[in-house]
């Protein structure tokens, strides 16, 4: 959420950081509306103040035996003045709440202006993609053929996009999340968290999901409960209503969970394989930080969600988003997008953002500075990485002209020892 005296003091910035996101928000009925909620505030508050002061009479004359009538009538004037602007007080914080909440965060400055993913800038690429003396195939191809992927069974147990790791394949998936994990915690500092894959929507909203993607989230309407969309929701959510030893920031985490997405704006759009699915697999990465320190943590979360693709042996490219293809909630965001040489194309397998104060705004997360103060919280997320896509791209560039899949080194422990899949 933003900072409401900024809003006031730059308006016209504000919306021109809507209008770059591609976004729309009522700033003018919000505006106009904060001007009314401000009189009737210092309205109310000469109404406290004067109730105050006239019970303080009352009981003075009362106390010299005086006739205090007149004051008392004029006591419940005020008294039902009062009511009627904190009435007014509480319909007009609701209205702007209403109206503030789908305000998008702003990019920040330096972010390349564009309409959709059509201005997003290439950063650079990393290693070169594996060159084979034969057709590399797709990843649906090798999985049904090594008998991994079962995209039938899975439209069976619950419709499409649901699709079915077996064996080998169902162990691949396990082995890199462990190796993820393993990597985070015992290499780069972050705290592994078993967090809940349920979510109020107050945490949603906290981390910019609802309103604003509400239609693509799975809704247990019977507890109001929300099917989480990214492990995001719950590590962005522990320390909501907290205040947090400035001294001990950054505080990282990390949460290997299943995401639920409906993806009610993407139909029909990579229905093959595991490219966009329902529910999938993810290791998520999140920060809380200073002000001062978030783009450098942004950074750092991105340099350890690439360190897994360097492990891997996988080739791919890092990307700015511009302001039009940044999420609601994202001030700056790297993508990470591997290189899968099956399908002949770069996957995104990580979104790397920093969202300044905008969430923890929301979640009420403060820290208390070495001098005493009080500041709000700047978060950093990532994934590292999307399990599906991974698994896509270590598969076909690691395929062999036989149809097996050699396993990337860092994986065989994992795997057992074995060195491969099929043959």
């Amino acid at each position: 959420m933003l900072d409401v005296r900024m809003i006031r003091a730059n308006p016209e910035a504000v919306r021109e950081g809507i209008a770059n996101k591609g976004a729309a928000a009522d700033l003018d009925r919000w505006l106009q509306l904060d001007g009314v909620h401000r009189r009737a505030l210092s309205e109310w508050e000469d109404c406290r103040q004067a109730l105050n002061a006239a019970g303080k009479g009352i009981a003075e004359k009362k106390k010299a035996g005086e006739n205090a009538a007149k004051e008392i009538e004029a006591l419940r004037d005020t008294k039902a003045r009062e009511k009627e602007l904190k009435s007014e007080i509480d319909r007009l914080t609701e209205e702007m709440g209403e109206i503030l909440v789908r305000v998008p965060n702003l990019p920040a400055d330096d972010v390349p202006v564009g309409p959709d993913e059509s201005g997003n800038v290439e950063i650079e690429q990393v290693g070169e993609p594996r060159e084979f003396p034969f057709t590399p195939k797709p990843h649906w191809d090798l999985g049904v053929e090594l008998g991994i992927l079962d995209i039938e069974a899975g439209a069976r147990i619950a419709g499409s996009g649901f699709p079915v790791l077996l064996g080998d394949g169902a162990r691949l998936e396990r082995a890199l999340t462990q190796f993820m994990l393993d990597l985070h915690t015992d290499e780069r500092g972050y705290t592994e968290v078993a967090a809940p894959h349920l979510s109020r929507a107050e945490s949603m909203v906290n981390c910019g999901q609802i309103p604003k993607l509400e239609a693509d989230m799975y809704r247990c309407e019977k507890d109001d409960l929300y099917l989480i969309p990214t492990g995001e929701v719950p590590l962005t959510n522990l320390h909501r209503d907290e205040i947090l030893d400035g001294a001990r920031l950054p505080l990282r985490y990390t949460t290997a969970t299943p995401c639920y997405r409906r993806e009610a704006g993407a139909a029909g759009k990579d229905t093959r394989g595991l490219i966009r699915v329902h529910q999938f697999e993810k290791v998520e990465l999140v920060a809380f930080t200073k002000a001062e320190e978030s783009e450098t943590e942004l950074l750092y979360l991105r340099k350890n969600a690439e360190e897994v693709l360097k492990r891997l042996g996988l080739h791919y490219r890092v990307v700015a988003l511009c302001t039009g293809d940044l999420s609601f909630a994202g001030r700056r965001t790297y993508d990470l997008e591997v290189w899968a040489p099956g399908i002949g194309r770069y996957l995104e397998v990580s979104s790397c953002t920093v969202f300044g104060d905008f969430q923890a705004r929301r979640a009420r997360t403060r820290y208390r500075d070495e001098d005493g103060r009080l500041h709000i919280a700047h978060t950093v997320n990532g994934s590292a990485l999307a399990l599906g896509r991974t698994v896509i791209a270590v598969l076909e560039t690691w395929q062999r002209e036989d149809g097996t899949i050699e396993i990337p080194e860092p994986l065989v422990r994992y795997m057992g020892g074995r060195t491969s899949i099929g043959g």
